[in-house]
């Protein structure tokens, strides 16, 4: 968790402001993964901060799924493809990926449990 919120921060992903009286603030919630080596053993703890999907309205951004990653069919070309040309193949990890896209509207979410700013706690 205080990783990804330092990766938030480092980004400016976000601002700490008051919120609007029209607006109803996105509730916000920690997803934890644990994740395993081949040999079973945990290798990482993962946590994902996600919006809480009970505060989405049917109609607005509901059908649409944003996920800045690649299918698995069009991974395996890719690879047959590198293999048939002894290309090299590398790995990369994006701990960020999310926090690189842009949107247009503003959206307001509650500060995550746990790392609420002293002061600054009815800040959205």
């Amino acid at each position: 968790m205080d990783t990804k919120m330092k990766a938030i921060e480092r980004n400016n992903t976000w601002d700490l402001v008051d919120p609007p009286e029209s607006v109803i603030p996105i509730g916000v919630k920690w997803v934890f993964k644990t994740k395993l080596n081949e040999r079973g053993r945990v290798e990482k703890y993962k946590a994902r901060l996600v919006a809480k999907a009970y505060t989405q309205k049917y109609g607005i951004n509901y059908m649409e799924v944003f996920a800045p990653v690649d299918r698995l069919d069009t991974v395996s070309v890719l690879l047959v493809v590198a293999t048939h040309n002894v290309w090299e193949v590398f790995q990369l990890d994006v701990k960020s990926a999310f926090m690189h896209g842009e949107i247009q509207e503003k959206i307001y979410v509650h500060q995550p449990a746990g790392f609420i700013k002293r002061g600054r706690e009815g800040q959205v």
